[in-house]
């Protein structure tokens, strides 16, 4: 039988590939005949980055920008050929993301996209065709403001100066001034990559939901949702874009928003985005078994997450999906579900979690009489 192992990273534990290997090692040990493909998926957020320059047979640029805070961090892009051209990916929280500032130093009022920004502009120094941005992780919320600052855009308050970086910022916003916004903009497909479909503003909007693990306060939360609605009434204005309550909108802290705005950005579910970069449907095709999972399989596992688009296009397939994890905290109607704790103890499968999922994967393969569907 041939076996498709498409699973998301084990965060802190394993790669994405690391786990397809080691599920691999396993299940060659009990069944040396079957053959294997092996496909990591992401799902948008952090990682995506490398799994898309790998699936596209790319390579890594490394750069230098401005961090959330306004501090030079390391950050890095991916180019890759592909059919149509050439295809960068930016991951937006390589230069903005939450991870690169301690738990005591956020602050989603002054946090900044300015680092994205720059990092597109360098992408498109390499004659795109198509961008792809990844966005999730975010330290911001700034509705993609110093995104769209970096990028060329003029945005004032009513003296004419340039209203300061984050969110907070945006109530001073006066005016739009996108005419020197880059041009190459204008000829790159942007493809945005996200898992969520939040409004920009509201109850279920970017400051709501996503600003207090960002570091912001009920009263913050009531002050950054004001400003992502006015920065929306002003490009509504002075750009003739209404897209205040289009879904994902709110995703990063409105980064969905700003490059939809200023970069003519399409918002697709990033679990979508991977599976068309690594032809996962053809390679489906093929497979007897698709085995999928990641760290720990929750509620959120099932909206828009790598687990929930396996199991959709292997039901459409006809194919069945088998899903191992570090920690099951959901077992979803109609798939089989195997965690490495529960077989091993949560700190074995912490520590060694090559081991564990190469002896589940043993056992697995044991337990299998003739292949699924036959």
């Amino acid at each position: 039988m041939h076996l498709l192992l498409a699973p998301d990273k084990f965060r802190g534990t394993l790669t994405g590939r690391q786990a397809a290997e080691a599920f691999e090692t396993g299940w060659r040990r009990v069944r040396p005949e079957d053959t294997y493909d092996i496909a990591p998926l992401a799902d948008g957020g952090e990682g995506t980055l490398e799994t898309l320059v790998d699936a596209l047979g790319g390579s890594i640029v490394e750069a230098v920008v401005t961090g959330p805070l306004g501090e030079r961090v390391d950050a890095m892009f991916g180019l890759a050929d592909g059919p149509e051209g050439r295809v960068a990916v930016v991951e937006m929280s390589r230069a903005s993301g939450l991870a690169l500032l301690a738990s005591g130093r956020r602050d989603p009022g002054r946090a900044t996209t300015f680092g994205t920004g720059e990092l597109i502009r360098l992408a498109l120094d390499h004659d795109l065709v198509r961008l792809v941005v990844c966005i999730g992780g975010s330290a911001t919320n700034d509705g993609g403001a110093g995104m769209a600052q970096a990028l060329g855009a003029r945005l004032v308050d009513a003296s004419g100066n340039t209203v300061e970086p984050g969110g907070r910022a945006l109530a001073d916003l006066a005016r739009i001034d996108v005419s020197q916004l880059d041009p190459r903009l204008r000829t790159v497909k942007v493809t945005v990559a996200s898992d969520v479909d939040n409004p920009l503003c509201g109850p279920s909007g970017a400051s709501a939901i996503y600003g207090p693990q960002k570091g912001a306060s009920p009263e913050d939360v009531r002050t950054l949702d004001q400003a992502l609605a006015h920065l929306a009434a002003v490009v509504n204005r002075d750009m003739g874009i209404n897209l205040k309550d289009e879904p994902g909108a709110g995703a990063a802290g409105g980064l969905g928003f700003g490059l939809m705005a200023f970069c003519g950005g399409r918002l697709r579910p990033g679990i979508d985005v991977v599976m068309d970069a690594v032809g996962l449907a053809a390679r489906l095709a093929r497979a007897a078994l698709v085995v999928t999972g990641e760290g720990k399989l929750d509620a959120g596992s099932m909206h828009g997450k790598v687990p929930a688009g396996v199991l959709r296009v292997g039901r459409e397939a006809g194919v069945p999906v088998l899903i191992v994890c570090g920690v099951a905290e959901v077992l979803p109607p109609g798939a089989q579900v195997w965690a490495l704790a529960d077989r091993f103890g949560l700190d074995a499968a912490l520590s060694d979690p090559r081991r564990c999922m190469t002896d589940l994967a043993a056992e697995l393969a044991e337990r299998l009489e003739s292949p699924p569907g036959s």
